[in-house]
């Protein structure tokens, strides 16, 4: 390849409206304007990701197209006095791999606005393992806390516990001292999820209630949803006095039929988690948990690495609701 020309992957809409994915050659010129160009090292899989590749109009409207929310490598060049050439940075939200060219390609080119040095006790593949997964576990332990709930205070609820958010939100809880208990749909994942430090694994079917109750006996302290529905609803209603309920997907569906009790009976906090447009501010401040007292032992269990020619069987994995843990994508393999 010139200097001026890079791999990615690039998804297409046909003249029979079918949409197609393949690795080709771009050159740096296609991508859009911004201050920083970075050359990406690492990018990481996340369900949106795939619906952008499949063609999702919820996500992304432009196409021809490079996915891929999440991006950490080297500023090749900078406009900007914040950062320079050399400087290992990381981007993920805003506007990257929706309708901005993103992380699955070689380069991107984005505002300086969007870019976060990289934490010092993080390295640039390190934080790819993390990505906007484990971002959004890392938002919603810190929604926990703030909320009040301590690790003596009882059980911590998971859902969807093996797919990417769900099982960083499980290591994480369970560096931070509390106790987990992981529900998932996935048949033999149960030691995975021991592993990860659950100390309880409950199946989905555990947290699907169709008594038509408006309450049910209160069993957690907190809850970390990940899918949405009616497990959201039947969680939300099984969470005890002065809970916190995390919410971050709508994998199981983007309904929920709850009534007003868990809220004005038990006091019950339902709080929405949002990476794409989270402040940046905050953003650093979660990075730092992230880089420091949060950072799971485990962090290379829960991933493993493919190459961007590697990357189209994984789309179709994830969208069937299949992948366990995280995929990191090395973009130089």
């Amino acid at each position: 390849m010139n200097s001026d020309s890079f791999k990615a992957m690039l998804v297409r809409k046909d003249e029979e409206g079918k949409f197609n994915r393949e690795i080709t050659t771009r050159k740096l010129e296609s991508l859009p304007e911004g201050e920083i160009l970075l050359r990406v090292k690492y990018s990481s899989l996340n369900y949106k990701d795939a619906l952008s590749a499949i063609g999702s109009r919820g996500v992304t409207k432009n196409y021809p197209h490079t996915p891929g929310v999440d991006a950490a490598g080297v500023v090749e060049s900078s406009e900007s006095n914040k950062f320079k050439p050399g400087d290992e940075v990381i981007v993920h939200g805003y506007d990257l791999g929706v309708d901005t060219s993103g992380g699955f390609g070689q380069y991107v080119r984005v505002p300086a606005d969007w870019v976060v040095n990289l934490p010092a006790g993080l390295e640039l593949k390190e934080s790819m393992m993390y990505g906007t997964a484990g971002f959004t576990a890392a938002q919603s332990v810190l929604r926990i806390i703030e909320g009040g709930l301590r690790p003596q205070g009882g059980k911590i609820l998971v859902t969807g516990a093996t797919g990417g958010v769900g099982s960083m939100s499980v290591a994480i809880l369970k560096k931070a001292g509390y106790i987990v208990t992981a529900s998932t749909g996935k048949t033999g994942q149960e030691q995975f999820l021991t592993d990860l430090g659950a100390e309880e694994v409950i199946t989905r079917e555990d947290l699907t209630d169709s008594s038509g109750r408006l309450l049910l006996k209160g069993q957690w302290a907190g809850v970390v949803d990940t899918v949405g529905g009616e497990m959201l609803a039947t969680a939300i209603k099984s969470t005890r006095q002065r809970g916190v309920v995390t919410t971050c997907g709508n994998v199981a569906s983007h309904d929920l039929n709850i009534n007003v009790y868990p809220f004005i009976l038990r006091g019950v906090t339902l709080a929405g988690i949002d990476s794409q447009s989270c402040p940046m501010e905050r953003r650093k401040l979660v990075w730092e948990k992230m880089s420091g007292e949060w950072k799971p032992y485990v962090l290379d269990s829960i991933c493993r690495t493919v190459s961007l020619e590697g990357l189209d069987t994984e789309i179709d994995v994830i969208l069937k609701g299949g992948q366990v843990g995280r995929v990191i994508i090395d973009l130089w393999n």
